[in-house]
């Protein structure tokens, strides 16, 4: 009976061992920050953050700038944000919402987190692409001139 019991718990503990050895591995952008430099007309322009998350086929994006600022007080929530990313592997992919924290007039721009799609391997870069926010009715475009820093955000 022992016999059994031993072989038993082998069998089981390699499978265990199997399962986690096929066992998809965990989904991770890299980088997880990139640096622009973007340009939005009468919001102002300059240096930006770009912060993506990903699990699985969904991923967010977050852009934080002090150098583009809010000419008026918004209310949190109250940007339609969409932010359109090229991607080096095929079509572009879309981020948007209206997530955006409470900013008083003159105050650091922050959308997002975004949410998105991606497929495994896409490679976006926010050159080629831009930032579409409608505020009280006026849409303001960001783009960029130069590709990300360090690099494309790898999926």
């Amino acid at each position: 009976m022992k016999r059994i019991t031993t072989g038993a718990a082998l069998a089981a503990g390699a499978l265990a061992a199997t399962a986690l050895a096929f066992a998809p591995s965990a989904a991770a952008v890299t980088p997880t920050t990139a640096t622009v430099t973007a340009s939005c007309g009468i919001f102002g322009g300059g240096a930006a953050t770009l912060t993506a998350t990903q699990s699985g086929t969904s991923a967010t994006l977050t852009l934080t700038s002090s150098a583009i600022t809010t000419p008026l007080a918004l209310s949190a929530n109250s940007i339609a944000s969409t932010l359109t990313m090229a991607n080096s592997t095929g079509a572009t992919r879309t981020f948007s919402g209206t997530v955006n924290p409470a900013m008083a007039a003159g105050s650091a721009v922050t959308v997002g987190p975004l949410p998105g799609t991606v497929a495994s391997g896409d490679s976006l870069d926010f050159y080629g692409g831009s930032l579409k926010m409608v505020i009280f009715g006026v849409t303001v475009t960001c783009t960029s001139s130069a590709a990300q820093s360090p690099g494309p955000f790898v999926f």
